[in-house]
């Protein structure tokens, strides 16, 4: 418990500290709520609109609690795929590096004029936010498996599914983790962009509304949303890792 709070207590500090300055700047030089909103004024608006939030939150996150996950597997069968095939991953892997380099927001279109408004395109568009960072990071973690145990399992004639099935893969588990949540925090903003190009709700569709209306208060409420969205879905990767790789050393503090 003593250790927990150490590591919350100085992030939590840090947010209290930056609320109370961004506060006192928007009093003490009085900014318009239009141009920038304070603490106060964004949270007076997320309690008063706090039903329709809840809609469009709701929304959002059943748009990334769907592409998340088909994300991160196409990730990982990706990851697998290169590991195994060494030609495939020397053939594709500078093409899945290149693909990062296209901005989601511009595949938005494409995708309505491929798959339509329905939900299919937005799907496909968090799948690409997602998968990068687990292929990635799952890649990292089959390659970097321990060399002196590899070596003793080649001389005692482990195959190499046994190879891989026995120690690849396992050891891999922290790194994919370290994927995942990455992954999970782009779920969100993935999710939000796949609205912005065709929605009729979710936070997404929220921010062009008020956008539209100069309703600075509300753009801010609906990005405290996300992060907090973000926060959880992080947060529940973590415990889950947690649980799941308890052999994983621990550093000392």
């Amino acid at each position: 418990m003593r250790s927990t709070w150490k590591l919350i207590w100085p992030p939590l500090v840090a947010v209290v500290f930056f609320l109370t300055v961004w506060q006192l700047s928007v009093s003490l030089f009085h900014i318009e709520s239009w141009i920038l909103p304070s603490p106060a004024d964004i949270a007076r608006e997320s309690t008063s609109n706090a039903s329709g939030l809840w809609a469009h939150t709701m929304a959002t996150l059943r748009l990334t609690l769907i592409g998340f996950p088909i994300g991160t597997g196409v990730g990982l069968i990706v990851a697998l795929i290169l590991h195994l095939l060494p030609w495939a991953r020397r053939a594709f892997y500078p093409l899945i590096i290149l693909s990062q380099n296209v901005p989601s927001i511009a595949l938005g279109p494409l995708l309505i004029i491929w798959f339509g408004f329905g939900l299919l395109p937005k799907i496909v568009l968090i799948t690409l936010v997602c998968f990068f960072p687990v292929a990635v990071a799952a890649m990292g973690g089959l390659s970097q498996s321990d060399q002196v145990m590899m070596n003793y399992m080649k001389m005692a004639g482990a195959s190499k599914w046994q190879i891989f099935t026995k120690l690849e893969l396992p050891s891999s588990i922290p790194a994919l983790f370290s994927g995942v949540k990455i992954s999970a925090t782009y779920a969100v903003m993935g999710a939000v962009v796949a609205e912005w190009i065709g929605a009729d709700k979710g936070i997404g569709y929220y921010m062009l509304l008020q956008k539209s209306a100069y309703r600075t208060d509300r753009m801010f409420v609906a990005i405290v949303i996300i992060v907090l969205l973000s926060l959880v879905l992080f947060a529940i990767i973590a415990l889950l890792e947690k649980w799941l790789v308890r052999w994983k050393p621990r550093r000392n503090s």
